[in-house]
Order: structure tokens, then C-alpha cells, then sequence
């Protein structure tokens, strides 16, 4: 994704030096301008270190950690910062002084102990780290530092959300504990704050040059946020990060290699899956078959089925919102019997225990369904599964349970519902369509007439609209001409 711009957003990054390039801040440094923004740096320590081991922290005094706070302030002001390594009390003190005045993001990863086991800050500075607690947006420690700072033995899940609960009531903002230190064959991030919880899942990479995790992770983090991106967003990107900075990692000295940060993450294999509980549930539905799901209206009434469903329409979607009880029943009952008459993909909308009960084709789910509908009974009922998604936070969420196809949206403005999204536009439809290749995609929002050739140019599968056909003067008119369009080979080779 091509986040350039004329005034790019900074990042500061709070921390130590690292002479070996494997950590601290040259790992900030790499991370932040891998996603387009602009690092600066306010160094805490010179650190004397190889890739096998820390020989010397060296810190600086709180006037020389200040003197950089006061260059940097006025003339490049941070968006969000970034604080690593925090190795005495001069160092928490010039950072608290500083932030009597700071208006923007902190993210905190408490650097305390090295992978070498080297302590890596004092007694009193430890216990000063806590009294920073209020200022703190997000928290992201390790196992290992999670039982330092509530002095709390980690052995299980139970554990994890204690200790949190623990810092959240101590003042921090939200929590990110990072699972690395697992031994199992998958990496599991806790994320928490006063609203939610949640778990961020990857497969375990098997790759030895993983020096500058925490690092890499945490900045990554800090700029997403600072992109506009909301904090769960940035979590999910930051996530992705990792995994393809692991993926690239490269080996020098005796030890441990660093990883390397690229780009922009834009792999399927760096999408994490999220999920509100540690234990996932599984589930196997059905593809949508060979044939794209091509122009993909969505309608209120069965009577919708009977116009377009003549014309060409292979794929459609029933979202009744004005009936219920025996009414609503009825309707989807005989919305079913049409498309199997044109052996069309009928979607109901919502309704997934009615969808079950009379064998519909399929059931679209908006992410606010997802809590309550009950998945692997859809899943047993062998119905084709739908998840609308509107960002990275979803799109993970989404991507937990395998649909059968992901919708993006809004693409454009609409006004058919009220979205806090701000529009994709088709570069970042094309974006999800070519990252999570493995899902057929379908487009949504604001797409019309004069539309459809600039989003059908992304290679989605499936091009829905509600206003476009439903409000027109000719509806059918219109349902032709975008078919038309479609047979042409004007839309995406996979429509």
C-alpha cells in the first residue's frame, strides 16, 4: 500500500542504541520506514552488544536523554512514540518530564531482560517504569517481563488475563502480551483493554534470526497508529509485520540474526487470525464453485428475485429488515424456491436459523453477527458462509472462520448504511483482493453504472449493490447493461 505523502507523520523511538544493528533502535528504524513513516531517534543507552550477548548498557545521563526531547520537539513532532529500553531512573525521568507536554500515542515495549538473560534495567528503575503506568496507551510485554512487573508466576491462560487485569487497574490503557515465548507449534498474542479482548494467532515460524522481535513489533505498531489506523488495526498490521520480518531474517555473526522488515505486509501467510477466545473453533464450508460470483445484487423481497433473476443474475442476496415472525418465515421460504427455479447463490442475510431450517444456498453475516450466530451449526448444515469485513481487525476475525467469500466495503461513499469507514477506493480493494488471494472477493458500496469498469478492473469475483439497482428509474435496464458489461470482459478476469 502506498501510504507517500508530502508531510509524512513521525515516529519517535525511545531507546538503546545497538552497535550489532540486530536491536534496539536500528530495528525501530527499519520497522517504522518500512510502512512510510519517518523515524527519529532519542537514544537512553549505548549498548555494547554482539549477536550472542550484551557486554555493557552504558546509559545516558537524564540531561543528555532531555537535551534530544528538547531538539526534537518543536521542530519534528511525534505523532506516536515508540519507548524501548528505559535503563535508570535518569531515562524515566527525562521521559516523564517530557510527557507532561505530549498530546500523542505511547506505546511502551518494557525492555528488561535480554534474550541472553542480561538484566536490563535497575532495581529502581523498574519500579519507577510503573509510576509512567497512566501516560501509557499500550503495554507490550513478554511473558517474562508480564511476571516482573506484577510479580505474578505465568504457568497458564488464567495467569495471562490476572497479570493484565492487574496493569489495566494500575492505569495502562490497553495491554498486548506477546506469545513468543510459547513452546508450541503457533504464536498467540493477548491483546486487552477496559472494552474487549481478544487472541492474535499465527502459525510458528521455524527460522533462527529473530533478534529485535519486540522491537520490530512494537514500532510496526506505532506507525500504523499513527497512519490514522485504529490501535486494533495497527495491531493486526504490526502482526503481519513480524511474520514477514521473521520470514526475512538473515543470518550474521555467531549468534542470532535480526529480522528485516520490507514493506508494507501483503501476504496471506502474514495475516494472523483473531478470535475472542484462546481456543479456535474449526470449521469447513463450502466454496462458491468455479464460476465468480459476478454481479451480486442485494435486495429486500422475494419479488427482487423474480425480475432479476431472469436476466442473467447468478448470485444474489435477501436482506428483509421490515419483516418478522410467519412473515418474514414466509418470505425467505419462497425466496428459496425462486432461486432454485434459475439454480441461482441465494444468500439470506442474517437469518441463519432460517436459512438452515429451509436449505438456502448460503447466509451473509455482518462482523456484529458473528458474537451471536452459531457458526458450526451453518457449518453442519453445509450452507455457504459470507463475512461483510471493513478493516484489518475484521479481515483477521474473518479470516479465523474460512468463509466462503469476504466482502470489502465501503468502496465508495454510500448511503444505503451508516459506515464509521472512511471508503476504501479500489487501490485498497485491490489491496485485500491480492493479499488474501485465497478468498473469492466481493465489492460493496457506493458502486454503480458508471462504476463498475474501475472496480471490475480489480479482479473482484463478486460486484454487489443495493441503490444502484433497487432506486433505479429501470432497474432492469440496469441489471442489463452492467450484465453486459460483465460478457464484454470490461469487469475483473475472475467475475
Amino acid at each position: 500500500m502506498n501510504h507517500s505523502r508530502k508531510d509524512k507523520p513521525i515516529v519517535w523511538s525511545v531507546a538503546g542504541s545497538d552497535c550489532s544493528g540486530l536491536a534496539g533502535q536500528v530495528a525501530d528504524i527499519r520497522a517504522i520506514e518500512a510502512l512510510g513513516v519517518h523515524p527519529c531517534m532519542i537514544t537512553t543507552a549505548v549498548t555494547a552488544q554482539n549477536s550472542k550477548t550484551v557486554m555493557a548498557i552504558n546509559p545516558l545521563t537524564e540531561k543528555q536523554i532531555q537535551s534530544q526531547f528538547d531538539a526534537l520537539k518543536d521542530d519534528l513532532p511525534a505523532s506516536a512514540i515508540k519507548v524501548g529500553l528505559l535503563p535508570s531512573v535518569d531515562a524515566i525521568e527525562a521521559l516523564k518530564e517530557f510527557l507532561k507536554e505530549y498530546q500523542g500515542k505511547l506505546i511502551v515495549d518494557p525492555v528488561m531482560v535480554s534474550s541472553s538473560g542480561k538484566e536490563l534495567m535497575d532495581q529502581k528503575a523498574q519500579r519507577l517504569l510503573k509510576t509512567l503506568f497512566d501516560s501509557i496507551d499500550l503495554l507490550t510485554p513478554n511473558i517474562p517481563e508480564l511476571e516482573l512487573l506484577t510479580q505474578r508466576k505465568i504457568t497458564g491462560l488464567s495467569d495471562i488475563e490476572f497479570a493484565v487485569d492487574d496493569i489495566l487497574s494500575a492505569g495502562v490503557k490497553a495491554v498486548l502480551v506477546k506469545g513468543g515465548h510459547a513452546d508450541e507449534d503457533f504464536c498467540a498474542d493477548y491483546f486487552c483493554n477496559d472494552e474487549e479482548s481478544f487472541w492474535l494467532t499465527s502459525e510458528r515460524l521455524h527460522f533462527d534470526n529473530t533478534r529485535g522481535t519486540g522491537c520490530v513489533l512494537a514500532a510496526s505498531i506505532a506507525a500504523a497508529w499513527t497512519l490514522n489506523y485504529s490501535l486494533k488495526d495497527a495491531i493486526v498490521i504490526g502482526k503481519m509485520q513480524i511474520n514477514q520480518a521473521i520470514e526475512n531474517g538473515y543470518r550474521v555473526g555467531k549468534g542470532k540474526g535480526p529480522l528485516k522488515p520490507l514493506s508494507w505486509p501483503a501476504k496471506q501467510k502474514y495475516m494472523p487470525t483473531l478470535s475472542k477466545s484462546f481456543a479456535q473453533s474449526f470449521y469447513n464450508f463450502p466454496d462458491c464453485g468455479d464460476k465468480a460470483l459476478g454481479l451480486y445484487p442485494v435486495v429486500d423481497s422475494a419479488d427482487w428475485l423474480e425480475r432479476l433473476l431472469p436476466l442473467g443474475i447468478s448470485t444474489i442476496q435477501l436482506r428483509v429488515k421490515d419483516l418478522d415472525g410467519e412473515a418474514l418465515e414466509q418470505e425467505i421460504i419462497r425466496a428459496i424456491k425462486i432461486a432454485g427455479q434459475y439454480q441461482a447463490r441465494l444468500f439470506i442475510n442474517d437469518y441463519w436459523q432460517l436459512a438452515i431450517k429451509h436449505k438456502a444456498y448460503g447466509v451473509h453475516l455482518g462482523q456484529e453477527d458473528l458474537d451471536t450466530a452459531d457458526l458450526k451449526a451453518i457449518s453442519k448444515a453445509g450452507l455457504r458462509l459470507g463475512i461483510s469485513t471493513h478493516c484489518y481487525y475484521e479481515v483477521a476475525r474473518a479470516h479465523a472462520i474460512e468463509p466462503s467469500y469476504l466482502a470489502c466495503g465501503p468502496v465508495y461513499h454510500t448511503d444505503s448504511k451508516i459506515m464509521p469507514w472512511i471508503p476504501h477506493g479500489t487501490e485498497n480493494l485491490s489491496y485485500w483482493i491480492n493479499t488474501m488471494n485465497e478468498y473469492p472477493w466481493v465489492a460493496i458500496g457506493g458502486i454503480n453504472l458508471e462504476r463498475i469498469t474501475e472496480v471490475a478492473a480489480t479482479d473482484a469475483s463478486g460486484i454487489a449493490m443495493i441503490s444502484a439497482i433497487i432506486q433505479a428509474n429501470d432497474p432492469e435496464m440496469v441489471t442489463k447493461q452492467m450484465l453486459q458489461l460483465i460478457s464484454k470482459g470490461i469487469v475483473g478476469t475472475n467475475v
